[in-house]
């Protein structure tokens, strides 16, 4: 999540106004982060956010977010109470990770109406990055963003969000309105038409990930139905299940040989100093790094980068973070048939 207080500290903020019941200014959230963890050398470059998370993806093949807030300057907002966007002239954060990929299938991507999703897919089209998950009509967001990973070999990505995350079903795309792609019925027929779209789509050598954002934001059950649709995605020809949604991360299952994250937690917002929900850790983050046999998509290994967030940038989790980090993840997957274990002081692995 990159609008709001982080915006206001990279280089081009843009208009700080909010319409949220107890802030009227985005940079209420940066003083808040620096009564926590002392001041932030604003502006910032691009780089500056993420921090050790740099090095931590240097070989990473294909980079995929998703991407919480809209890119725009859009004044429309959708009274909702929490409002993202940052400027599109910092765009650069974007770039400067090497994202190839932003999933945009959330609650936040239509925060400023229409014209902020439409500004928000030319920022990242015109930056050279890949979107999937929504679109100026329902065959857009249903589509895949498409990766290149050379030697004939690429990732398709699809992006689904459902109403459990807080997707209003009035931000369904349509044939000739602008929205994200809603799974408002993940029926075995529902799949069974994902699985056709996602055949037309496929070609040898390629790798299907499934983006969802689904459930709540905190606690750490995972509902009946995800575990249900995952598991028919898998079941689909997808190799990777992409959960996100909740503040912290969940658990881990691998079904058929292939990783469910069902809640990837956050892992850049502007949360810091903020008060509730400390038992959670939402200042823990972690970087997920899948590796993937081409072109059958088995799991080969799957480790895990911890981090913590202080002023506003990515700093490698202590030992006793990234233990903290272990014995929960562990906790959670070991019902599913995964364990974590410690590798290193701030590298987790699963094995199943």
């Amino acid at each position: 999540m990159l609008g709001r207080g982080i915006d206001q500290v990279l280089r081009h903020p843009g208009d700080s106004d909010l319409y949220e019941p107890l802030v009227g200014d985005a940079r209420d959230y940066v003083a808040l982060a620096e009564s926590a963890n002392g001041p932030i050398p604003k502006p910032v470059g691009d780089r500056y956010v993420w921090g050790d998370a740099i090095s931590a993806m240097e070989h990473a093949r294909a980079r995929i977010i998703n991407l919480e807030t809209s890119i725009t300057t859009s004044h429309d907002f959708a009274p909702k109470g929490i409002n993202y966007k940052m400027n599109p002239k910092n765009i650069g954060c974007l770039t400067a990770a090497g994202v190839d990929c932003c999933v945009l299938a959330n609650n936040h991507v239509l925060d400023w109406g229409v014209a902020g999703l439409v500004e928000t897919l030319e920022a990242l089209q015109s930056a050279g990055i890949h979107s999937a998950g929504a679109g100026r009509n329902a065959a857009e967001a249903a589509a895949p963003a498409i990766v290149d990973l050379g030697g004939g070999h690429r990732v398709l990505v699809f992006g689904f969000a459902l109403e459990s995350s807080g997707v209003p079903p009035s931000w369904s795309a349509g044939p000739s309105r602008p929205g994200v792609n809603l799974l408002s019925d993940p029926s075995e027929k529902t799949i069974a038409a994902i699985a056709d779209r996602a055949r037309m789509a496929r070609r040898d050598g390629d790798l299907l990930i499934a983006s969802l954002h689904w459930g709540g934001n905190w606690g750490y059950a995972i509902p009946p139905e995800h575990r249900i649709l995952a598991h028919r995605l898998i079941d689909a020809g997808f190799a990777v299940i992409h959960g996100h949604s909740s503040h912290h991360p969940l658990a881990v299952e691998i079904y058929q040989g292939r990783p469910v994250l069902y809640g990837c937690g956050d892992f850049i917002s502007d949360y810091e100093g903020i008060a509730g929900y400390e038992a959670f850790r939402g200042d823990l983050a972690i970087l997920y790094l899948p590796q993937l046999l081409v072109p059958s998509g088995a799991l080969i290994s799957l480790t895990m980068h911890s981090f913590c967030v202080r002023n506003f940038r990515l700093h490698h989790a202590s030992a006793a973070d990234a233990a903290w980090l272990q014995t929960t993840l562990d906790r959670e997957s070991t019902p599913f048939g995964t364990r974590m274990t410690l590798e290193a002081v701030n590298l987790l692995s699963a094995t199943w």
